[in-house]
């Protein structure tokens, strides 16, 4: 019989199967250890590998700068950065170590690593907890970004990830770690990095979400008079572009949603690339439903901020004929 796990259950059992399988693969970061991690997704590992789980310091430009040098003497390290809005301050190692390591040495030498990170809001979190800022990597060339929706994505995209031979940053959706349980796929199982999940196949309009935003799309889907398709791409880098294409010149319109702010979010990029590519195929604007272009706000006023099913809704009826 198969097991079914919740989302931070996928990420613990990948960890422990990865280990397992790899003696290189070394899991550090905050409250990692004894701890088991804030949301517990490194639970029990200690005392399974004690000499390859570490706690760390809060300093996450440390934690990201060691596995530079962990990468380079033949490790597999695998940081967690405790919320991602507490990434910036490790950004420049990320910017200017981690993602150009291969490029800077004319491929003589590679970067494996894997930032894990909880992303998003839901949780009602304090200040610089549940910010979405996925798009700020995807700008950094050299990075892999890599978003799961489901648990048995996060097995998959996990295991993927801790494989490649270059840098990613693994961004785990903080609302859905103890969402639903699904049922996991049996014995090793992998999800291939920059390949699109076509969720929910429609003929009337396409729409494109990731992370938290897929589940609430697909809520939001059934409720409009219309044939909705929903593709989440799984991974912002690389971005399955063609799978999106070939579902907008189906379609001829599509919406993005995402709860980073509008300005310069990942939902322009795919706009541009169906511009670019699919033009003529589309029968209305693409319509983006997205977060503010404000600070994330305190939880009081979360649920205003992030797009709920209503502002779907709408979003998905703007781009449908009037």
């Amino acid at each position: 019989m198969t097991e079914k796990l919740r989302l931070v259950e996928a990420v613990r059992d990948t960890l422990f199967a990865e280990m397992a399988r790899d003696d290189s693969v070394v899991v550090y970061g905050q409250d990692v250890g004894r701890n088991g991690g804030v949301f517990r997704a490194t639970q029990g590992l200690l005392d399974e590998y004690p000499n390859r789980v570490y706690d760390a310091p809060v300093a996450e430009a440390g934690i990201v700068g060691l596995g530079v040098g962990l990468g380079v003497y033949g490790f597999t390290p695998v940081p967690e950065i405790e919320f991602s809005g507490f990434m910036h301050q490790a950004f420049h190692q990320i910017q200017q170590h981690v993602s150009r390591l291969r490029s800077r040495t004319r491929g003589e030498l590679n970067c494996p690593m894997t930032i894990r990170a909880p992303y998003g809001g839901g949780i009602h979190a304090l200040e610089h907890h549940s910010e979405s800022f996925e798009a700020g990597y995807a700008h950094t060339p050299g990075l892999k970004v890599v978003v799961p929706s489901t648990p048995a994505d996060a097995k998959g995209l996990l295991t993927s990830s801790i494989r490649d031979p270059d840098p990613v940053v693994f961004f785990e959706p903080t609302r859905l770690y103890r969402s639903f349980r699904e049922e996991m796929p049996e014995g090793e199982y992998t999800v291939p990095l920059g390949e699109a999940d076509v969720v929910r196949e429609g003929d009337d309009v396409t729409v494109v979400a990731w992370g938290a935003m897929r589940h609430r799309v697909l809520d939001a889907a059934e409720n409009v008079d219309a044939n909705v398709e929903v593709v989440d791409p799984r991974s912002i880098v690389p971005l399955d572009t063609e799978t999106v294409l070939e579902s907008v010149r189906k379609t001829g319109r599509c919406v993005v949603v995402h709860e980073a702010p509008k300005t310069g979010g990942m939902a322009a990029e795919i706009t541009a690339r169906i511009n670019d590519r699919a033009l003529y195929y589309l029968e209305a604007p693409v319509q983006r439903v997205t977060g503010y272009d404000v600070p994330y706000p305190l939880f009081a006023r979360e649920d205003d901020y992030v797009p709920d099913e209503d502002r779907i809704r709408r979003g998905i009826e703007r781009a449908l004929p009037e």
